[in-house]
């Protein structure tokens, strides 16, 4: 737990009196002028970390919030960007850019020498299409910002279901506990998934689509009504959701077998 690791650098003379009283003091929450108060010690409660929404916030907005994070965290994740968001990250912190992806409107921040948090679970992320690529990634970015391995497939949807079985078993041999599987069009990949493995699938509706049901509508009623048992869905294009939710099960699995036997998962994120 972060509690523990800032106790123990202090203890170690790796932090100083004043650097370790700011980052226990984010335990709590940290504001920001007066439009932000930040849930800086969720990580720490729940697993999860505080992630940034970008959309509606102002570039200057944006960058105080993200300062904030870094001093008090070390780290911060931002979602939902724009062009004039990434513009301002990448002049105000471009060293600190540790994960820029265009595709998901996704960022991490880290401050030089913070590592990524441990968790030891392992999850699997699968798109149907290119189009779900992005929705996908920031699923497997939450993941991977949890500390879980993150192992991904792409393109493998129904439309050549032959695709799927490969990367499938190569999760399950892998011991992936949980899956993510993003879907736009009718979203029948979930429970074709759902239908083949053990674990829970985490169904991602994307706004991929046209017509009747397009935007992602079709693929997230399809999830609903789903009749494989073990799929539920988050909400459309919510890959942040999605990964969360993934990583928080396939954490808590590898903490119960190393609890049991030592062994546990790796952290590297593929």
């Amino acid at each position: 737990m972060e509690l523990r690791r800032i106790l123990e650098q202090l203890a170690a003379g790796e932090l100083d009196v004043e650097t370790a009283r700011r980052r226990l003091a984010a335990h709590g929450f940290a504001d920001v002028e007066d439009f932000a108060r930040l849930d800086a010690g969720r990580h720490s409660r729940k697993g999860v970390p505080e992630v940034v929404y970008a959309p509606g916030k102002t570039p200057e907005q944006l960058l105080k919030i993200c300062h904030r994070l870094l001093e008090d965290t070390g780290s911060a994740i931002v979602s939902g960007l724009r062009r004039e968001h990434w513009q301002a990250l990448e002049e105000r912190f471009g060293d600190a850019l540790a994960i820029a992806s265009r595709e998901s409107a996704t960022a991490v921040l880290r401050e030089q020498g913070q590592p990524r948090p441990g968790g030891g679970g392992t999850v699997g992320v699968l798109a149907a299409g290119t189009a779900d690529v992005g929705a996908a990634e920031q699923a497997a970015i939450m993941a991977a910002e949890m500390g879980c391995r993150v192992i991904r497939a792409y393109d493998v949807g129904v439309a050549g279901i032959h695709r799927l079985a490969g990367p499938l078993e190569e999760m399950m041999e892998a011991g992936a506990a949980a899956l993510v599987v993003a879907a736009g069009m009718e979203g029948a990949l979930p429970s074709v998934v759902s239908g083949l493995v053990a674990v829970p699938v985490i169904g991602l509706p994307t706004s991929t689509g046209y017509g009747m049901g397009g935007e992602g509508v079709a693929a997230l009623l399809s999830m609903l009504q789903s009749c494989s048992p073990g799929l539920v869905a988050v909400n459309i294009d919510n890959g942040i959701g999605a990964g969360a939710t993934a990583a928080l099960i396939a954490n808590n699995a590898a903490a119960r077998r190393a609890d049991g036997s030592g062994g546990a998962a790796g952290q590297d994120d593929r």
